[in-house]
C-alpha cells in the first residue's frame, strides 16, 4: 500500500489527499511534520512534505506525485490525454504555484502567526501576487473549471493555494486578490462544496491545535 507522509494542515499534503480521494486510492497516512532527521531525510531528500512511498521508491514534489497518481489510476483523471491539453494543465499548475502560492508563502509568518516580515519582502510579494493573479486571469478559462469543463490538477493547486494567498493579500495589503482573477472566487466556492474537500477541511481543523503547538515551539526556538 502507498504511504503518504505529511500533516493535515499542509496545503500541499491536502492536494495529494484530494487527488487520492477523488481517485479512490487507498493509502496509509503517516503523520509527519517537515524535519531534518536522518530517518526522514532517507525518505524525503529535502525533509519536506508530502512524500509518497511506493513499492518502487519514494516520490516528492506535489506536481510529480499528482502526475504519478494519474498514471497509476485512470479513475477521475487529473490531466487530459491529448498532449497539448495535458501540457496546458501542467502549465496552469506551475503558474499557480510559482506566481501565487510561493510568493504568498514568503509572508505566511506575518499574516498567520504574527512574526513580522521585512518591508522589502512585503513589497515584492504584493507586486508578485498582483502580477500572478492577472496572469491567472489571462491563462485560465474558468468555464467553470480552470482548464475548461472538467476538474483537473490545476483546480486542486488553485484550491489549496488561492485562499492562503488571498488571505495574505487581504491582511497585509488590503487587496482582494480574487478581484484580479475574475472567475476564481466562483470556482473556489464550487470546489469547496465537494464532499471530499469538506472532509479534508474537517481533518484540517482537527489537526490545527497540534500543528499550532508544534509551530509555536519551532518559531520560539529560533
Amino acid at each position: 500500500m502507498l504511504k503518504l507522509y505529511g500533516f493535515d494542515v499542509s496545503n500541499y499534503y491536502n492536494m495529494i489527499k484530494l487527488a487520492m480521494a477523488l481517485k479512490g486510492i487507498d493509502y496509509e497516512a503517516v503523520m509527519t511534520y517537515p524535519n531534518q532527521t536522518p530517518e526522514y531525510l532517507a525518505i524525503s531528500p529535502t525533509g519536506k512534505v508530502p512524500a509518497l512511498q511506493t513499492d518502487q521508491g519514494v516520490l516528492v514534489e506535489t506536481n510529480v506525485i499528482l502526475e504519478y497518481l494519474d498514471e497509476i489510476s485512470p479513475q477521475a483523471p487529473l490531466y487530459p490525454t491529448e498532449p497539448f491539453a495535458k501540457a496546458k494543465v501542467k502549465e496552469l499548475v506551475k503558474l499557480i504555484e510559482l506566481y501565487i502560492e510561493l510568493p504568498a508563502r514568503r509572508c505566511h509568518t506575518e499574516a498567520f502567526w504574527g512574526v513580522p516580515v521585512d518591508d522589502i519582502t512585503k513589497k515584492e510579494v504584493k507586486r508578485a501576487l498582483f502580477n500572478g493573479a492577472q496572469a491567472l486571469a489571462r491563462a485560465a478559462e474558468f468555464s467553470p473549471y480552470i482548464a475548461g469543463d472538467t476538474l483537473t490538477a490545476a483546480d486542486i493547486m488553485l484550491l489549496y493555494s488561492m485562499d492562503l494567498a488571498a488571505s495574505v493579500a487581504n491582511k497585509l495589503f488590503d487587496v482582494d486578490l480574487y478581484e484580479h482573477a475574475p472567475g476564481s472566487k466562483a470556482l473556489m466556492t464550487r470546489l469547496k462544496e465537494m464532499p471530499e474537500v469538506q472532509q479534508i477541511e474537517t481533518d484540517k481543523r482537527a489537526a490545527a491545535p497540534a500543528f499550532n503547538a508544534y509551530l509555536k515551539k519551532a518559531l520560539g526556538s529560533k
